[in-house]
């Protein structure tokens, strides 16, 4: 029996709605494998913001430092679209994967055969289906790099971002990518421009130390053009995909989007140790927020990703994602997901079939 404390940030539009059918999935997951997870609630985001008028309080991050893992809906809305951008309920999840020092996101793509007719790519190429983890580096890069603009004479102005990595970020994402790698299919695909950037040539040195310490890991090199053109020519290809943080950015949008619905699709950032920040990669969709719509698969996945990374307990993943798999090959979709003959549902009524499938199993 294991005991772990979760904090749980409901967030904004359909975050609550989502959040709960996570919710009743952890409770059943409890129940059957006898195991204490404790909730506390924070708040984040808009709600953060109407509350405390503040998208990150000092008590949401103590309370998530404080926890084993951390739940996340969704954030943002109209609402606060006018607030300034360091006050704008975005700036709160930003501020809260700093404040964890959650250097890495993951990202699966998956296609379930169930529903490989949502795919844009052609059935040849899709076949019976997907999976592929984008582990991408979070907090360095072009994105935090050195940036400004500098008068260029009668050429205007020039404006410039650099790119920089130290062998210490290349290496502890690389390393957090091979540990994924051998809980799935032990083959490493790392995406750089080595042909003519310094910080890549310097990213493949270090990816070729590391894996020396994965012999059973299969470790392959790929120009980013290349990548970008594999992912919907033979994304079969791949298992575990590590990159940088701009190429992570690119590559995981594109990997999601030939999966048919950001709806399906969970993520995981992760630092040093087991805490982890788990969350849906779609948005707060307030257009359908409390209409019973909102497709809660995204945040469920993301539970059984907690369950693996942040708890180490490996087969009540399993049996959350099985549980999923049933429920579509059973004909089940909410709106986003439908099509002809299936039997559309709401946000409840899905988690509850998710739910009686983990009780069954």
């Amino acid at each position: 029996m294991g005991r772990f404390n979760i904090a749980v940030l409901p967030g904004d539009g359909i975050g609550p709605e989502v959040v709960g059918e996570a919710i009743a999935v952890i409770n059943t997951v409890k129940k059957k494998f006898n195991h204490e997870f404790e909730l506390k609630e924070g708040a984040l985001g808009g709600c953060a913001i109407d509350a405390y008028g503040e998208p990150l309080p000092q008590a949401t991050l103590e309370l998530c430092k404080s926890c084993d893992a951390v739940l996340l809906g969704a954030v943002g809305g109209v609402k606060w679209d006018t607030l300034p951008g360091d006050k704008r309920p975005e700036a709160g999840l930003l501020g809260i994967r700093a404040g964890l020092g959650l250097y890495a996101n993951l990202r699966p793509a998956v296609i379930y055969s169930a529903l490989k007719d949502a795919s844009p790519l052609r059935p040849d190429i899709v076949k019976d289906g997907i999976d592929i983890m984008v582990v991408r580096e979070l907090t360095g890069g072009m994105y935090f790099g050195e940036k400004g603009r500098v008068d260029a004479g009668d050429m205007g102005q020039a404006a410039y971002d650099t790119e920089k990595y130290s062998t210490f970020e290349v290496e502890r994402i690389t390393r957090l990518a091979f540990e994924a790698a051998m809980k799935r299919n032990k083959k490493v695909t790392s995406v750089d421009k080595a042909n003519v950037l310094e910080s890549s040539r310097l990213w493949r040195e270090v990816v070729l130390k590391v894996a020396k310490d994965y012999p059973e890991v299969e470790l392959n090199h790929m120009y980013v053009d290349n990548a970008a053109m594999q992912l919907v020519r033979n994304p079969m290809q791949f298992d575990v995909i590590v990159t940088s943080n701009m190429f992570g950015d690119i590559l995981s949008d594109e990997a999601s989007m030939i999966t048919g619905s950001i709806g399906m699709l969970p993520s995981a950032s992760l630092g040093q140790g087991t805490l982890g920040l788990y969350e849906p990669i779609h948005g707060s969709a307030p257009d359908i927020a409390g209409q019973d719509k909102a497709n809660p698969i995204a945040t469920i996945l993301s539970i059984a990703m907690m369950m693996k990374y942040s708890f180490g307990l490996e087969k009540e993943s399993e049996v959350i994602e099985k549980a999923v798999e049933n429920v579509l090959n059973a004909g089940y979709r909410t709106a986003d997901i439908a099509s002809s003959g299936s039997k559309v549902i709401g946000t409840k009524e899905m988690g509850r079939l998710i739910k009686e499938e983990i009780e069954k199993m």
